[in-house]
């Protein structure tokens, strides 16, 4: 049963690999031609770009952790690889998800409509309040990497007196359990924002309604239609979000150990499914991506019937 289990989660994490680097890798190429052709991009480009680049970087990370943790096990468990991984993983992880976040504030400072004086201000100030969430972003990660590095000076100090396999394998699991309880800690405030952001979105949409109810006949307005379009892109998000939140927390509360592992694979396929699934999101909430991939599509159907002939 654990080998069919780890077969599967092996094929699944192959294809979340292909996925992610294809929808993310389009992101960016597309909006890159686009910058090239306009001389210049805008904020909401300029923040999916940078999200995809990251997104590929994280992917990137998780791809060289699964290589070198299944061709060389004993490698992967030594103090410096760990370290190398696990500070990737965290930076990369970091800018996946502040990044998203950000984009979540720009669609929501951008569409949402609330008649409050503090909010009027950071609406017209949009591109800077996105900056300053990036800033301190760059707070969060540094204090996260701090953490990391202290713990892990400790673990490596204390095992330089054992250097047999079994306490690297002890070194690993600690690591690793650390690892899965201060990444969540670190991550939910980007979560938090994002949740918040969700919800003001819900009720400044469910305000317009009620407005347009009794000021016209219809409500599918081009407002309206703005703050859904919106809505599916950040409850995607957050859904995806969610999963990997929880995925996290079953990995600290795993107690045996081929569970453990199994566990550990399902936690590696929940996270790049984030990054991987939510770039098909992100292209069929933005018109100018989606129109750029029905081209695409076009274009290899034309290439196959031509083949074909």
């Amino acid at each position: 049963m654990g080998g069919v289990a780890q077969s599967t989660f092996t094929t699944i994490l192959s294809v979340e690999f292909i996925m992610g680097f294809l929808g993310n890798g389009f992101i960016a190429l597309v909006n890159c031609m686009d910058w090239v052709k306009r001389r210049k991009m805008s904020s909401v480009d300029r923040i999916l770009t940078a999200l995809a680049i990251s997104r590929i970087g994280f992917i990137w990370v998780v791809l060289l952790d699964w290589w070198v943790s299944v061709l060389f096990p004993t490698l992967w468990m030594t103090g410096k690889m760990m370290r190398i991984i696990y500070i990737s993983w965290t930076v990369t992880n970091h800018f996946c998800h502040w990044l998203a976040t950000s984009l979540s504030i720009f669609y929501f400072l951008k569409i949402a409509n609330f008649s409050n004086s503090i909010f009027f201000y950071l609406k017209f100030r949009v591109q800077k309040v996105v900056l300053v969430t990036m800033m301190v972003s760059l707070v969060v990660l540094f204090w996260n990497i701090v953490a990391i590095n202290t713990y892990m000076d400790m673990r490596m100090d204390g095992c330089k007196r054992n250097t047999s396999y079994s306490n690297s394998s002890s070194n690993y699991a600690q690591l690793s359990k650390l690892f899965s309880f201060t990444n969540p800690m670190f991550m939910f405030i980007p979560f938090s924002v994002s949740g918040t952001t969700f919800l003001l979105l819900i009720f400044s949409l469910l305000r317009h309604l009620k407005k347009m109810q009794h000021n016209a006949n219809g409500s599918r307005d081009a407002s309206s239609l703005a703050h859904i379009k919106a809505l599916q892109t950040v409850t995607a998000s957050l859904l995806l979000y969610t999963i990997f939140f929880l995925s996290l927390f079953i990995k600290v509360w795993s107690s045996e150990v081929q569970q453990r592992y199994l566990i550990h694979l399902f936690v590696r396929n929940v996270g790049v499914a984030f990054p991987s699934g939510h770039s098909f999101v992100l292209i069929l909430g933005t018109s100018k991506l989606r129109r750029a991939s029905v081209l695409v599509l076009w274009w290899l159907r034309c290439r196959c019937k031509s083949q074909n002939w």
